[in-house]
């Protein structure tokens, strides 16, 4: 197999900087920080398509993304990214219910964990997975990200419990 040949852009957000990456076609990673770890390269037409869905997500307009994505993870994760993208826009579900979506009522910490390591945020929306009692647990980009992009959606779209 060749070389992976690797594109990184960054979208400022209104809850911080997102990198994304772009890795032989197909977006790998989306991922919060704080500021620019790395250099831009030259946006691909898969990154600027990128951040042009971005901008109409965090506009309220988008409310799917529609972009081609290879996610590195486990079979089990990707089951579980899987899900989570049928979780739609403004709506919660919780680990539970995550795990019942899987077949596997005992499976909640391996869902939840799954879950955590998504690394296509807000793309794949984990931030849409809550606990038993509706609050907010776990976010690898902060619980203030988790809560903006729920109040966000709320905002744009309702707000439903899938429990």
């Amino acid at each position: 197999m060749a070389d992976a040949t690797i594109h990184i852009a960054y979208y400022k957000s209104p809850i911080g900087f997102i990198e994304l990456t772009d890795e032989n076609g197909y977006l790998t990673v989306a991922s919060f920080m704080d500021e620019q770890k790395r250099a831009a390269t030259s946006p691909t037409p898969l990154l600027q398509k990128a951040l042009q869905q971005l901008d109409a997500y965090f506009a309220g307009k988008l409310h799917q993304f529609d972009l081609p994505l290879r996610p590195a993870g486990t079979a089990f994760q990707q089951s579980v990214w899987n899900q989570l993208v049928q979780i739609p826009f403004a709506e919660t579900i919780t680990y539970l219910h995550m795990a019942k979506r899987l077949g596997n009522v005992k499976a909640i910490r391996a869902a939840a964990s799954a879950n955590g390591k998504n690394p296509l945020a807000i793309i794949i929306p984990c931030h849409r997975v809550v606990g038993a009692d509706g609050k907010l647990t776990g976010y690898a980009g902060g619980l203030h990200r988790k809560q903006w992009l729920l109040e966000h959606e709320a905002k744009h779209g309702g707000s439903k419990t899938l429990f």
